[in-house]
Order: structure tokens, then sequence, then C-alpha cells
């Protein structure tokens, strides 16, 4: 028996047994995130400084961006409010991210970045598709 069923309309809806592992799968992408984003806005200068040795530009305007979009796009995955939209920026910037800083394979880590990256983007495609299910601010708007 199929836990996702698609409308005449083609919307994806969701049974209370996806809605479970749905949120279970937003509350995992969304920790790293919010984390994330919390330890770059928590050390502006530090962050500032490694975006600066990478060479992007106004690293401290950069910083306090990317600090906002991983910490208000985790918690936007988070909770499931306007999940669809937040899926599909993180899942650019995951890529945008992975592009910019982790292809470097001389250094140490960056081939498991990649890979975690690539895994991270996959889940949010699949959110974009699938949307945040009925346990969320999204499913109780309707």
């Amino acid at each position: 028996m199929s836990n996702v069923s698609t409308t005449s309309a083609g919307a994806v809806g969701a049974t209370s047994s996806a809605s479970l592992v749905i949120l279970a799968g937003r509350v995992l992408l969304s920790i790293l995130f919010i984390l994330a984003g919390y330890a770059k806005l928590a050390d502006i200068a530090g962050t500032a400084g490694w975006f600066g040795s990478i060479g992007l530009p106004m690293p401290t305007a950069t910083t306090v961006l990317v600090g906002l979009v991983e910490l208000l796009g985790g918690f936007a995955i988070l909770v499931g409010f306007k999940t669809r939209l937040a899926a599909i920026v993180l899942a650019v910037f995951t890529i945008a991210a992975t592009a910019i800083a982790h292809l470097d394979f001389s250094q140490a880590g960056n081939a498991l970045m990649l890979q975690k990256n690539l895994g991270l983007t996959g889940g949010f495609l699949l959110l974009a598709v699938l949307g945040a299910g009925a346990y969320s601010i999204d499913g109780r708007r309707g």
C-alpha cells in the first residue's frame, strides 16, 4: 500500500505515516543548516576571514547572507513553512556552496563534503516535490 497519493490536480498528498517520515526527514535535514547558520552569525569575523581566504567578495556581508540563508532556511524546513520554496533555495545554495568551497580535492575532507552535500541536495529536492507533509505549518494552512 502506498503512503503517497496524487490528486486529480497533480498535487502530492501524504498519509499520516508518510507525514511522520517527512517530519523526521525535515528535522534531520534542518539541524545541519540551523547549527551552521548560527555558528556563522555567532562568529562573523572568523567566518568572514575564511570566506576572504577562499576569494569570496565582501566576506563580512557574504557571511551574514550565508548565515541567514542557512539559519532561516533551516528553520523554515524544520517547522514546514514555505517548505517547497525553502527546499529549492537550500538545494541551490548547497550546490553553489559545494562548487565554491568543496571541489578542491587536495583539501582533506572535500570529497566527503561533496558526497554529503549531494545527499542533502537530494533530500531538499524530495521535499520540494513532496512538500512538508501534514505535520507542518504548510500542512495546517492547506
